[in-house]
């Protein structure tokens, strides 16, 4: 009986030392086969890059998307590449930030496209809504405001579209004045049932408009101007009533008790007599 039990736990302890080494040995081959695996994936990754096709070799390879105002040829000038160029020495995050930097573009996202070799550049353009003179201390050059009442001179819209129409909408005064306020009031303004021509902020007290009723001075308190813009709806008829040339200016600094300002007889033009 004693014979018979060691003679079966003798069988189970070698059985189980076979599966142990089967087991063994398939882990070692299923190690040699992934590392084969990655070797062969490693050395055609490398054998691809290699390859003369991936290159850029002209601008026409790299595709340009979303674009409204600029367009595609001059959105590619400001591309700081150099051709031929290894398409996987492109460094697409530093292609973005020379591109929102230089161009008046609001945010880029740039792609490698793999087949056939080349560039996808997402822009999303700042769109100009008003015209205004950019102050700096060396030059006043003409520009653009966008609706965040961003800056951008007119030489950085080079080569518009065809088609596109600019901003009629002037605005005076230096952008550090009006800029905290400028999301504030453009809405406003652009929604205003009253034509507007030109914003004035060269005095900071006194916000002007000039309007297809006549100049109107706003005052310096910009939280209002939606109440002093229905006002001045409301005073449509005002070119029945009264001509242009006799009124100086509309003040709707109290919204509730606006006051047409006239001018005096020195002032008022003088009727031409034959």
């Amino acid at each position: 009986m004693t014979n018979n039990i060691a003679s079966v736990s003798q069988a189970q302890i070698s059985n189980r030392r076979q599966q142990l080494r089967r087991a063994r040995r398939i882990k070692f081959f299923q190690a040699l086969w992934r590392s084969l695996m990655v070797g062969g994936m490693a050395s055609g990754l490398i054998w691809t890059i290699s390859l003369p096709d991936w290159v850029i070799r002209q601008p026409e390879q790299i595709d340009i998307e979303g674009n409204q105002f600029l367009s595609t040829q001059a959105i590619r000038s400001l591309l700081p590449l150099s051709y031929p160029q290894s398409l996987w020495r492109v460094e697409p995050q530093a292609i973005a930030e020379s591109l929102e930097n230089t161009a008046p573009i609001a945010e880029a996202t740039v792609t490698r496209q793999l087949m056939p070799p080349g560039l996808i550049i997402q822009v999303q353009e700042r769109q100009p809504v008003a015209i205004a003179q950019g102050q700096t201390q060396t030059t006043s050059e003409p520009g653009f405001l966008d609706e965040r009442g961003v800056w951008m001179p007119q030489s950085s819209y080079r080569s518009l579209k065809a088609n596109v129409e600019l901003p009629t909408l002037q605005v005076r005064g230096q952008n550090e004045h009006y800029r905290p306020y400028w999301s504030q009031v453009y809405p406003a303004v652009h929604h205003s049932p009253v034509k507007i021509l030109e914003i004035d902020w060269r005095n900071p007290a006194n916000l002007i408009l000039k309007t297809e009723l006549g100049n109107v001075h706003l005052g310096a308190d910009s939280s209002q101007l939606a109440e002093q813009l229905a006002v001045l709806d409301r005073m449509r008829q005002l070119p029945t009533q009264l001509q242009a040339s006799q009124i100086a200016y509309i003040d709707l600094k109290n919204p509730d008790r606006p006051v047409i300002q006239m001018k005096t007889a020195s002032e008022t033009p003088k009727p031409d007599h034959d």
